[in-house]
Parts: structure tokens; sequence; C-alpha cells
């Protein structure tokens, strides 16, 4: 007998040690102590609930819920425990480790595992344990995440548990988060708090700021001086983010309005023609990249992702097509008439809108997003969606391309000279009525692919061009007529503008504000911020 009961003390520490290793490779292995929930008193059943936040197994997560709300029973005949749901006189069981079906029992053949506010408070900080440990690093962040916002100190030591263990320096920085919030709603003492407003000043943002200021009145008058020191350096970094993140959105803005004015600049600076149709170009190439899309949905699934490749040089060939066809058909006869050349645009985009609704109806179509053109990443406190930034690179490379074509090629040589000298051109033998008839195709061939781009953020409609023709002519004044540098400028110095306007006076002020500032500008530099010789000038 002298011997016995050391064994059984070794026995037990065994058990102790090895059961919850086991269990936390084997989430089997926890059914032993799911069970021995059905045993004992309030006391017993706090044992029981430490013992299985000792496993760190997540697997016990949904039998402590369960247990916490009032749904984990055990069966009379053998003590099995299950989640129970109660439909009538019968409950439907459910596994609390395999969450799968186990069958019926009726109101006699189970029992609830009763719980009081004390257990609920430890099945809280078990399952805080649990998830906190688990194996998944996005599993532990969203445990550390559920902290800090719950600010529960019964969370603060499965958090010193956890970050004593914790590689991952990413869920490591949450989990120090997580904790400095806990120690402001707790009881602990000023020297602890106040590292905590340190750790919640370095996160410097909106979250940090709203839960200083929510606890600021309650703290002691040591603390309550660094969280005001705190909140004063978080709202001078949540400045300067946000002044970021305008700038971002104005360079986003900037660059729709330099895709939808970089064509418009090329037709109004060599042949000085007010073109009201070119939005509809811009409208035409959305169109095709809707049509090339339904295509690849009912032929080539597959091809989807390159969708956009496909439609850029369609779109481009389709609208540069129909503005040789504008230029030659009706434009080529109104040279130096400005106003009958603005009616006669004018009319031709009434046409082809209604041509667009009669063949593809009135209400928005659907373009898809590409997968590698969805969603959007956190740079600082900064958001950038991944559609606006490849819509700003794919800006660039137009813009770069088209400065190429200008400067390197025999068509863009005899651009320039017809722009800076049409007699003089003319003269040299350039044959300057398809000089003028290509470049509005290549300028309403360069508005057909900014339609592709603006299809990925704008709705697909027949009214597409006529959000963009004031702007883009606002664009191509302020910045200079033909000038493609100027545009460049022209257009992220709008859009910035009007980011930063937005704020105070409102999307539609802003827009009337920068309105009146280009008038006020033109009154000043009549050529726009670059100035270029050409024939609309000399007129």
């Amino acid at each position: 007998m002298s011997l016995l009961k050391p064994l059984l003390i070794l026995f037990s520490l065994l058990l102790v040690g090895v059961l919850p290793a086991a269990a936390q490779s084997d989430p089997e292995a926890l059914r032993p102590l799911i069970n021995n929930l059905a045993d004992g008193n309030y006391d017993e059943t706090q044992r029981q609930i430490e013992e299985i936040a000792a496993t760190g197994n997540a697997a016990a997560a949904p039998a402590l819920e369960a247990l916490g709300e009032g749904d984990l029973y055990f069966r009379k005949s053998d003590g099995m425990v299950f989640i129970a749901v109660r439909e009538g006189k019968i409950y439907q069981l459910t596994d609390p480790l395999t969450l799968e079906a186990a069958g019926e029992a009726g109101r006699r053949d189970v029992k609830k595992i009763r719980v009081n506010n004390r257990l609920r408070r430890v099945i809280r900080s078990a399952l805080g344990s649990l998830t906190l440990m688990a194996p998944d690093p996005g599993v532990r962040m969203a445990a550390a995440e559920a902290i800090f916002t719950a600010r529960d100190p019964d969370g603060i030591e499965a958090l010193d548990i956890a970050l004593d263990a914790e590689t991952d320096d990413n869920v490591r920085r949450v989990m120090q988060q997580a904790r400095a919030a806990a120690v402001l709603n707790s009881d602990l003492g000023p020297e602890e708090k106040i590292t905590a407003v340190g750790t919640l000043s370095d996160m410097g943002n909106r979250q940090a700021l709203s839960l200083l200021l929510s606890v600021q009145s309650t703290l002691d008058p040591d603390v309550q001086a660094a969280a005001a020191d705190a909140i004063s350096k978080i709202e001078q970094s949540i400045a300067a983010w946000d002044a970021a993140q305008n700038i971002w959105f104005g360079i986003s803005l900037g660059s729709v309005l330099l895709l939808a004015a970089i064509g418009l600049a090329i037709t109004f600076g060599v042949m000085g023609v007010i073109n009201m149709a070119h939005g509809e170009m811009v409208m035409i190439g959305a169109y095709v990249t809707f049509v090339v899309q339904e295509i690849i949905r009912t032929s080539a699934p597959g091809l989807f992702e390159v969708s956009l490749f496909i439609a850029l040089p369609l779109a481009f060939l389709t609208s540069g097509l129909i503005g040789v066809a504008i230029e030659r058909g009706v434009i080529r006869w109104l040279y130096g008439r400005p106003l009958e050349t603005l009616l006669a645009t004018w009319g031709i985009s009434l046409i082809l809108q209604q041509a667009v609704r009669t063949i593809f109806g009135p209400t928005n179509q659907e373009v898809g997003n590409p997968d590698w053109m969805s969603g959007a990443f956190e740079l600082g406190q900064m958001t950038i969606t991944y559609n606006r930034m490849w819509i700003v690179v794919f800006a660039l490379l137009v813009f770069a391309g088209l400065m190429l074509v200008l400067k390197k090629t025999p068509f863009g040589l005899y651009t320039r000279a017809v722009t800076q000298n049409r007699r003089m051109a003319a003269s040299m033998g350039i044959r300057t009525p398809w000089i003028d008839a290509l470049t509005f195709g290549l300028g309403s061939g360069i508005a057909g692919i900014a339609g592709v781009a603006l299809s990925q953020i704008d709705n697909v409609s027949p009214n597409l061009g006529q959000s963009y023709i004031i702007d883009s002519f606002m664009v191509v004044v302020f910045g200079g007529v033909g000038n493609l540098w100027g545009t460049l400028v022209g257009a992220m110095t709008l859009g910035v503008v009007n980011k930063f306007l937005e704020p105070y006076a409102g999307a539609v002020l802003g827009k009337i504000f920068v309105l009146v500032f280009i008038i006020l500008f033109i009154q000043k530099r009549p050529r726009g911020l670059f100035a270029l010789k050409g024939r609309a000038v000399e007129a």
C-alpha cells in the first residue's frame, strides 16, 4: 500500500503530461477530456475546461462555445458529450469534435451541462487561449484582433502565454496591441498602462486613436498625460497618411483623365477640331471589352484572365476606324468652321449613343475584372486597389508609347510638321488630308483603349463617354493644346486638386472651383501650361 500511492501519483502526472501533447496532435484524443465535462460540480468543470485549454488544440473550440451558450449536453446512457439543439421534444445531436450529425435523442435521454457566470469567464479565457495557440497564423491573428476589439482583461494571461511562444512577427505585433487594449481596460497599475499607451501610440491608426479617446478620462493622471501625447502623435500620423491617400486618389483620377484626354489632345492640337464625339469613342472601347468578354464566357472561359489584352487591339482598331470614317465623311468638309464642327460632332455623338442603345440596350452592361485586377492591398494606412494601380501603370505606358510614335516614326514626324506649319508641310509633299484622317483615327483609337481601362472602374453604358468629355477638354486646355506633356501634367494636377477639394467642398462644388480656376488661369495664359506652336494657335 505504501508503494501504490506514489505509483498512482506518477501515473496521474504522466497522464496529465502525455494527454495534452497527444490531444494537440490528434483532435480525437480530446474526446476523453470533452466527455469529462459531464462529471462533477462547477469547480470540477472549471478544472476540466482549463485542462482542455492547456492542450492548445483549437478543435475543442466548438465544444467550449456550445458549453458557454448552454448547448452542450451529455447522454445519460454512456456519458458521451454532444452539442444538442432542441426541436420540439427531440434533440438533434452533433459531434463536438467532427461537427457531424450524431442522431437524435429524447428529452429524458440527455442532460445539459450547466455553467454559471464564473465558468463563462473561464470559457472565454480558454477559447482565447486555444485560438491564440492555434497552428494557423491566420487563426491566431483573428483571435488577437477579437481581443483587441473586446478589450477583455481576461485575455491578458492567455496573451502573455501566446506571446512567449509566438514566432510570427506580424501576429506578435497584433497580440501586443491586443494586450495593450486589454490592459487599459483592466485594473493593472499605471506603469503597465503607460507601456500599453506607448504600444497603441506606435500603431498610429484610427483604431488606436478611438480606443485612447474612449478611455482617456478614466485613467490615472500620469497615464492621461501619456495618452494625450499619444493622441497628438497619432492625429499627426493620420493627417499625413490622409494626405498621402488623397495624393494617390488624385493620381488615380489623373490617370483616368489622362487616358480620356490624351487622344483629344492629338486631334485638337493637330486639327483644331472640337470633337464632341470623343467621349463616344471611349464608350465604344468599353463596349468592345464587353463583347470580347461575352464571347470568351461562352466559347473559351479559360481565356478570361487575358480578355483585356485581347480587347485592347480590337478596341483601338474599332474606335480608330470609326474615327477615320467620321473625319473622311463629315469633319473634312468643315475645317475652319469651328461652330459647325462642334454641332456636327455633337450630332454624331447622339447618333452613336442611340446606336449603342439599340444594339445593347439602355442598361449598364457587366464587364468583369480579371483576378489580377481584383482586390486591394495595404501600404501603411493607405488602401490601394489593384484595378486603379494597373490603370495608372497603363496610362503611363500609353503616354510613353504615344510619345515614341510621335517622336520616332515617320508618321509622328509628318504629324508634328502639319501641327507646326500646315502649308509648308503640304509644299514639302506631305499629304495633309491623310495625316488629318490618320491623326483623327489615332486619337479615336487611343480613346477606345481608354474605354477598355475605364470599363474596369465605371459602369459600361451609352452615357459612359459623357462623364469624361468636359473633364477631357479642361485637361487639354489647361495643359496646353496639342502638347502631350502638358496633358500629362494637367491631368495629374487637376486630379490631385479635385481630391483635395472634395472633402471640404463636395464633389460637385469641387469641380466648379476647378472650372473657375481654369477660366482664370486661361485669362492669364491663353495657351495653357505648355504652349505649342501650331495651326490652332495661328488661327
